[in-house]
């Protein structure tokens, strides 16, 4: 997900029009010519949102919005009104409008790791910092610098669609149709991670980022299945949270596969063997990834939700993207049991790590999943 970062001062009181020329004429003086064209495709492509959402009001009274959509909307907008009441989460006019794309996916971001190395590549911009992903409007064009990438630098590469992202405060980001496209809990979630985003967010530090946003997405889909539960109990919601628990299982044991492949491979890329015998052999630990994925989806009585996951070329790039988001989500769990399972106090101590020097916040990150590892083989 593409992130614009929050900045104090003149640039909150300008509007979202006006904010866009800033960035352009920002872009225009530190940029050389070769980046130009891509600060102006995501120029553009904002743009076309900022200028083409529609109130909820709106939507809401035309006829030829089916009204499935009309109560995803609904959903979308309780999940908002909770996130601010319940979970402490920025209460401003993000996701008070709604914007079509036309498109399953809203952006497309390009990951790139060495053949040999987890470590992924990133990309510095003005304003949002540095990030390990490049972001799209058009996913051929993601596809080819992928592709550049791969052929020019040698490195392992992926393309992700993405079904939201956020301005950080900005701009008053808009629902859009790629987020409503998924159960009502699964909207509920999806709500709270981009909220969290808004709420802290740490320049060159994506893992962390998405890793926080993630965790408060956890805690806030909890909450949020609680409180359905009182107030709008319904006749099939324990065959509901059945299967959400199944799902919960599910992405669990898919973590957990990844993180097993991951770790083999890194020991691997440590040994003073020659490329091609390294090569060999992580093309054979990929395969035997595949067969124990088999494994795991006949003991899910072939649940297909991971496939579209392994249909493609898988490398560390792959991976990458999704350790991305789940990292720290061990080591958040140990600072929000410290915090004593108080979200207020928790938020206040993720800001204090997030705003210390980069080797400090790794470190501690790095000492709570220590924590987290220590807590789990007690409890085994």
């Amino acid at each position: 997900m593409k992130h614009f970062r929050n900045k104090q001062g003149f640039y909150q009181h300008i509007s979202s029009p006006g904010r866009v020329l800033v960035i352009i004429a920002t872009l225009v003086l530190v940029s050389g010519c070769s980046t130009v064209g891509y600060y102006s495709q995501i120029v553009s492509g904002h743009m076309k949102i900022v200028l083409g959402k529609r109130s909820l009001a709106d939507v809401a009274s035309d006829e030829n919005i089916d009204e499935s959509l009309k109560h995803r909307l609904t959903v979308a907008q309780k999940a908002r009104q909770f996130g601010i009441k319940e979970l402490g989460l920025p209460n401003n006019e993000s996701y008070t409008s709604f914007y079509d794309t036309g498109k399953r996916f809203v952006t497309w971001n390009v990951v790139a790791a060495g053949e040999f190395s987890f470590v992924p590549r990133t990309w510095c911009f003005p304003i949002a910092g540095c990030v390990s992903y490049r972001g799209y409007y058009s996913e051929k064009s993601a596809q080819e610098y992928a592709d550049n990438l791969a052929a020019e630098e040698g490195l392992d590469v992926a393309v992700n669609g993405a079904t939201a992202y956020s301005t950080l405060g900005w701009f008053k980001d808009p629902l859009l149709n790629t987020m409503l496209e998924r159960s009502d809990p699964s909207i509920a979630s999806l709500l709270f991670h981009e909220l969290a985003h808004q709420q802290l967010y740490v320049g060159d530090d994506s893992t962390f980022n998405e890793s926080y946003a993630s965790f408060v997405e956890k805690v806030g889909l909890n909450q949020w299945r609680q409180n359905e539960a009182i107030v709008n109990p319904q006749p099939d919601s324990e065959l509901v949270n059945v299967e959400l628990e199944a799902r919960k299982k599910r992405r669990e044991q898919f973590i957990a596969l990844l993180s097993t492949v991951r770790s083999d491979l890194e020991t691997l890329y440590e040994l003073e063997i020659d490329d091609e015998n390294k090569r060999e052999q992580k093309k054979q630990r990929f395969a035997q990834m595949r067969a124990d994925y088999a494994e795991l989806k006949r003991s899910w009585d072939d649940y297909e939700g991971y496939d579209h996951w392994f249909s493609t070329e898988i490398n560390n790039a792959r991976l990458v993207s999704v350790s991305t988001y789940n990292e720290y989500i061990p080591a958040f769990e140990v600072m929000f049991d410290q915090s004593g399972g108080s979200l207020a106090q928790f938020y206040q101590t993720a800001k204090e790590v997030a705003e210390l020097p980069a080797e400090e916040r790794t470190a501690i990150m790095q000492d709570l999943l220590s924590q987290s590892s220590q807590t789990s083989v007690v409890s085994q």
